[in-house]
């Protein structure tokens, strides 16, 4: 069993020794450490995390140096405790080989799951309020009649139903003869010709 570590200040003005001497305090044999957003990509947490091996313990000094959110923080937690590693905070007191550690990690998850309830909740609130409201959702239709406008010159410029999908960019042969009917044109199997003028 050994104990690995992971520091992170978000920017190169912050200094990182605070962080590395509670880690090195508790008997870590290891440090992994980047100034880095966490927004951003972190390799050297990536890389502490693929060196874990099973019986190991995380260290890190607050939860928040490697989660970009709850909903994260409880992936990157669930994923290692699967591989049998344990994960340790130091300033949130929390370590998940105890019991109490265990019980606060389950809450953490809870709380995870209520918050996206309740964003599910609120865009279904908010969708049904503006559809109360008269707004409608969707592609706008001025976009379809465009394209059909484009579909239809096309088809009358002699292109085939073939080339007028591809250069459109329209998925199926269906919805080119879809637009071409928008447009008031009865498509045939064959393409249009263009009289020649004498």
């Amino acid at each position: 069993m050994a104990k690995i570590g992971y520091a992170r200040v978000s920017t190169k003005d912050q200094n990182l020794d605070l962080q590395l001497e509670a880690l090195k305090e508790v008997g870590c044999e290891k440090v992994f450490s980047e100034k880095k957003s966490g927004l951003r990509e972190r390799p050297q947490l990536e890389a502490a995390l693929a060196y874990l091996r099973p019986g190991d313990i995380f260290v890190v000094y607050k939860f928040d140096r490697i989660g970009r959110s709850l909903k994260d923080l409880l992936n990157i937690v669930s994923s290692i405790h699967e591989r049998g590693i344990q994960i340790q905070s130091l300033k949130d007191n929390i370590d998940t080989s105890s019991t109490s550690g265990k019980l606060m990690m389950n809450i953490f998850a809870s709380l995870a799951e209520f918050e996206r309830d309740l964003i599910v909740e609120r865009t279904t609130a908010g969708r049904k309020a503006a559809l109360g409201k008269g707004k409608k959702f969707g592609r706008p239709k001025i976009k379809r009649h465009t394209k059909a406008k484009a579909t239809a010159s096309l088809y009358k410029n002699g292109m085939t139903i073939d080339e007028i999908q591809k250069q459109l960019g329209i998925k199926s042969k269906s919805s080119v003869y879809r637009f071409l009917r928008i447009d008031g044109i009865e498509p045939t199997r064959k393409p249009f010709v263009r009289k020649k003028i004498i």
